[in-house]
């Protein structure tokens, strides 16, 4: 067996990967057909050299021959692919990870015997192995289906007269069931899915029982749409179906934590309910509202987002894109998209990277899709994030203390885009000052309250900038008063380092 889980930083890096595809690219790039089992160590140790803490294995898990085959028919899938993978193939769709027909590595992929010898290779160099749980839903031909129908949300024949998108028909032709499909209650159903009633007992003791199958082969999980199986979210939802059934007496997400000590439980959550997930034991929530008002380039919005509490900050996940999301390259633009990962990398909570994030690619791949289309390295986005991977694997961005600053309008420029915090630790410091507009900002950094030094006599500090030669000298009573002026051309960041002081930093 492995070795018991590595210690997780504060503030860990998150890298996701499409496993299916990723798979695809090594085995293209070794002329040999490779399973999870043949992964080279030295993706491993890449891995560990740009700073990450965890490796999230996105789609390991059986996919549905169903599932598949109403991904390869629907008209706006296609469409998709079209534009994802020109010249696609039949073969190439092989259905969404998100339909799972069973908790076991798709064969297509390897054995639990790979998934065992990869979770001790992340542990030997210091890392964790994140996999999928989709709590909601199930496959359409999952065993359960037939064996035990009764763990799904069922309707009558009237309602599925009514609305026969949302339901199909499994059992005998004389004693039909009419099973729902799974569903978030804003959208459509999910046409490959089976919805979990999670008002039966029975189906909770099941979906536990995957959660112990899942155990011994990785850290911890990403939860698909947690925020379903809330209670009140669940009977909102399905109310009318469930025939009155009595409400649990607990959450299911308080039992399954708290019957786990240890894992690692990441929700993907939306609807302003970070918070009460967190409160059931979810040690990182989806910051989807940071993520919303960076594609509203929204500075007011993004300002006030991070003057949340520490403690509910340093539980969000921080992303600029994932498998759901469209590329951060193309729906921010070259500019926006430095200035934005500088706050991925150096804000507090978990920072999740999606695969070919690093590289700038454009194309979002649709899930249901095992190959992807070649694209060409941007080199300024792989400098950038070489750059600031290489600057918060830092302890001062994990052990440290993070502060928003105050800022002061100087004359008539704009002072309201920019953004600037601190992380303080032993005796690093660390500023970063972030312009989140296409127009010139200019402001003055205050250290009134925030001054992160003692109150010991010191002669001068030096802010140097950590990706220029521009530097900034102050004796001890032009710091204080003053504080620190800059001007930021569109999108422009700098981050500056302490690298000369007088004096100790508070405790």
């Amino acid at each position: 067996m492995p070795s018991p889980s590595p210690p997780l930083r504060p503030h860990p890096h998150l890298y996701e990967i499409n496993t299916w595809v990723w798979l695809q690219e090594l085995s293209g790039r070794t002329q040999r057909k490779l399973t999870l089992g043949d992964i080279p160590d030295q993706e491993w140790d890449a891995l560990k050299e740009k700073g990450f803490d965890c490796v999230w294995l996105m789609g390991i898990w059986e996919r549905s021959a169903q599932s598949r085959a109403i991904a390869r028919s629907l008209p706006f899938l296609r469409d998709e692919y079209d534009q994802a993978l020109p010249g696609w193939q039949e073969s190439d769709v092989v259905g969404s990870p998100y339909a799972i027909r069973a908790y076991r590595p798709d064969p297509a992929l390897g054995t639990w015997d790979d998934v065992e010898r990869i979770l001790g290779k992340l542990h030997d160099r210091g890392m964790q192995l994140i996999l999928d749980f989709v709590p909601n839903h199930t496959s359409l031909d999952h065993e359960w289906v037939a064996s035990h129908p009764e763990y799904y949300i069922q309707g009558q024949s009237q309602e599925y007269q009514l609305a026969p998108h949302e339901f199909f028909v499994v059992g005998e032709s004389d004693n039909p069931r009419y099973l729902a499909h799974g569903r978030d209650p804003f959208f459509s159903p999910w046409t490959d899915t089976a919805q979990l009633n999670y008002f039966h007992g029975e189906t909770r003791a099941a979906m536990m029982g995957v959660l112990d199958t899942i155990a011994p082969y990785c850290d911890g999980i990403r939860c698909d749409m947690a925020m379903l199986i809330l209670n009140e979210v669940f009977h909102r939802t399905w109310g009318r179906l469930l025939m009155d059934r009595e409400w649990p007496a607990n959450e299911f997400w308080s039992e399954a934590i708290a019957g786990r000590p240890g894992w690692l439980w990441i929700a993907e959550v939306y609807w302003d309910l970070e918070w009460d997930m967190q409160q059931l034991g979810f040690q990182y929530t989806y910051d989807k509202r940071l993520y919303e008002r960076l594609r509203q380039f929204n500075p007011q919005g993004i300002v006030s987002h991070l003057r949340a509490s520490l403690e509910y900050q340093r539980k969000l996940v921080r992303f600029l894109e994932n498998h759901d999301e469209a590329r951060s390259a193309v729906v921010f633009g070259r500019q926006a998209h430095s200035a934005f990962s500088v706050l991925l990398a150096t804000l507090p909570g978990l920072r999740l990277y999606h695969q070919g994030q690093l590289e700038g690619k454009r194309v979002r791949l649709p899930v249901q899709l095992g190959r992807s289309a070649a694209e060409p390295l941007d080199e300024t986005t792989v400098s950038c994030y070489s750059r600031l991977l290489k600057l918060s694997h830092e302890d001062v961005f994990h052990f440290g203390n993070w502060r928003l600053l105050s800022l002061e309008g100087e004359g008539e420029q704009n002072v309201t885009s920019l953004l600037a915090y601190q992380w303080t630790w032993q005796e690093q410091w660390k500023m970063i000052v972030v312009n989140l507009s296409p127009a010139e900002a200019q402001g003055r950094v205050c250290f009134t309250d925030e001054f992160p030094f003692s109150e010991q006599e010191y002669a001068c500090i030096l802010l140097q900038d950590v990706f220029s030669d521009c530097s900034y000298e102050f004796g001890q009573e032009t710091y204080r008063k003053n504080g620190l002026l800059l001007k930021l051309a569109p999108y422009e960041w700098q981050i500056f380092s302490v690298i000369a002081v007088r004096g100790g930093f508070k405790s």
